[in-house]
């Protein structure tokens, strides 16, 4: 699939509630994002090129340096501007005379013409001899979307301070509102589940959060360009043979952090049985329980140096626990479990048995998934640290998954051992009773406060960008959440089974049976919001959904 380039503007300024940001709100027809509050912005034409002898400030080449691009930096620019005037109807330009145009310039009733395509900005700004001021620009962030939409792009992000005099106004065909909000208000409504944003809105949000005021917002931006997305092929291995890895692969992350040099040293495949040290003092030994729900199996952790602290030691596998006992050597202090599922914690036992360890973690609940012979010495609190010889760990408590899930921070190392609570290449079984869509989602955001380098998850390989990982992660339950309101408002009343139907109509039938599971857990989190309610046969909108 091909990526094609895209420019993103955000629109800022001054204001009495302090400072305030433009979005738009995409329309629900739309096959990407439906419903969804942007930015104005959209593809880079191949018209927009023709405006580089309409620009002022710096030329292509130092643009282009900035964004480490070999050209083409300044046509993101324009597209930009071009984008925010057609959707938003807002355009940064200045007339021969350095002035800023206003809301009565005649280029206005050009509008919807440049929308349509019937007209250039090119032509738009010979016509009325206008210059594009790219030094009011600065660069922001860059963000290429992950694999999975219909259509993809490598966007790069602006900021810019408002027009005066201009008034902004959705296109009413690809954008249907608009609204000027701050970056805090913004994220409590996102937060709140009133309001959608796309991963990058968010970054862009709280980026700007920090900032009272437009002109300290443009010095941060203009001083600090973001550092460029790592995109280049990366050498590894698969088994014996030699392999390059896109940066979408699962292993991608892994092979730069551990083959930094790019010597192709890196197995792009996890093989249980085969100890992989994915940081100093942290060795990677992987259960052989392959399956649907465990990957390539479960993840279990060896950390220390001379002593050791074992983290999900998986399930009853006699051979496993032979080779945990060969590369600890039998020293073991602790053993740490996220939680209880039999795919986890089972092990503990016969590891208490030959090493005398103690057992970290909490007892199970109720369900016949868990595991009730788990028999903790000591059960944390969310913050207690806990010493291993390869640093501090703090312990926080992450229900959701799970209702005794605890995820573990390497503190020195921001090395985060998720357990089930953020899992690579699939979503998180989130199954009531004991599984809570929004104790979930809550233990989500408060990741966002912990200092965070890198996942560990209890199967898969390491991951890079947790911020990235858990808003999307986020994003994707809000997004399912919505969609799951407007039915139930729709249909209401509407039994469990109606409701997956129409929900989950994106998602083969065959599955529907557990994504009813899915849909029970943000249901349940509705009622908990007075946003929805049940008597028992079928669940009923309030007046606030």
């Amino acid at each position: 699939m091909d990526i094609r380039p895209a420019a993103t503007l955000a629109l800022i300024r001054d204001s009495d509630k302090g400072l305030e940001v433009l979005l738009l709100q995409r329309t629900w027809k739309a096959s990407f994002l439906p419903g969804y509050f942007v930015f104005p912005g959209g593809a880079v034409d191949d018209a927009d090129q023709a405006c580089r002898a309409h620009i002022a400030g710096p030329d292509d080449s130092a643009i282009s340096q900035i964004m480490s691009l070999s050209e083409g930096g300044a046509d993101y620019m324009v597209a930009a501007l071009r984008e925010c005037f057609e959707e938003a109807g807002l355009l940064l330009a200045v007339n021969d005379n350095g002035e800023l145009v206003g809301a009565d310039h005649p280029i206005h009733q050009s509008r919807q013409a440049l929308f349509r395509g019937d007209v250039s900005l090119q032509v738009l700004c010979l016509q009325h001899n206008l210059i594009l001021p790219l030094d009011r620009l600065a660069y922001l962030s860059h963000w290429v979307t992950p694999p999975g939409p219909p259509r993809r792009f490598d966007t790069r992000f602006f900021v810019a301070v408002t027009p005066e005099n201009q008034i902004a106004s959705h296109d009413g065909e690809e954008t249907i509102d608009h609204l000027w909000i701050t970056p805090q208000q913004g994220l409590a409504e996102y937060r709140s589940g009133e309001r959608l944003f796309s991963l990058p809105t968010l970054r862009t949000l709280r980026v700007l959060h920090d900032f009272t005021d437009t002109g300290a917002v443009m010095r941060y931006a203009h001083a600090n360009p973001p550092e460029p997305l790592p995109s280049e092929p990366w050498p590894a291995r698969r088994r014996d043979k030699s392999i390059v890895l896109e940066p979408d692969a699962p292993a991608y992350d892994e092979a730069r952090k551990l083959d930094p040099e790019g010597a192709g040293t890196t197995n792009a495949v996890i093989v249980p049985g085969e100890p992989v040290e994915i940081a100093a003092g942290v060795i990677r030994l992987t259960s052989p329980n392959p399956g649907v729900m465990t990957g390539p199996g479960t993840n279990t952790y060896l950390v220390g140096h001379d002593r050791f602290t074992v983290i999900d030691p998986g399930p009853e596998n006699s051979a496993h626990i032979k080779r945990i006992l060969a590369l600890t050597g039998g020293r073991v202090d602790q053993v740490l479990v996220t939680h209880t599922h039999q795919d986890h914690s089972p092990a503990t036992i016969l590891l208490k048995d030959r090493t005398g360890c103690r057992l970290i973690g909490r007892a199970a609940p109720a369900g016949a998934s868990q595991d009730s012979s788990f028999n903790p010495d000591d059960e944390p609190d969310h913050g207690d640290l806990i010493v291993t010889d390869a640093g501090i760990l703090k312990v926080l408590h992450t229900p959701g998954h799970a209702s005794n899930h605890l995820c573990y921070l390497l503190l020195e190392q921001g090395m985060l051992f998720s357990g089930d609570h953020i899992m690579q290449g699939s979503t998180v079984v989130i199954n009531p009773p004991d599984g809570d869509m929004k104790a979930y989602i809550e233990s989500l955001y408060d990741l966002l406060a912990e200092p965070l380098s890198f996942i560990a998850p209890g199967h898969g390989f390491v991951m890079a960008r947790p911020e990235a990982t858990v808003d999307y992660l986020i994003t994707h339950r809000l997004t399912r959440e919505h969609k799951i309101a407007r039915v139930l408002k729709k249909l209401t009343p509407v039994s469990l089974e109606k409701l997956t139907a129409s929900a989950y109509d994106d998602v083969p039938a065959a599955i529907h049976g557990v994504a009813a599971r899915s849909a029970l857990a943000h249901l349940l989190k509705l009622e908990q919001e007075d946003r929805a309610s049940s008597n028992g046969d079928a669940w009923h909108a309030t007046r606030h959904t």
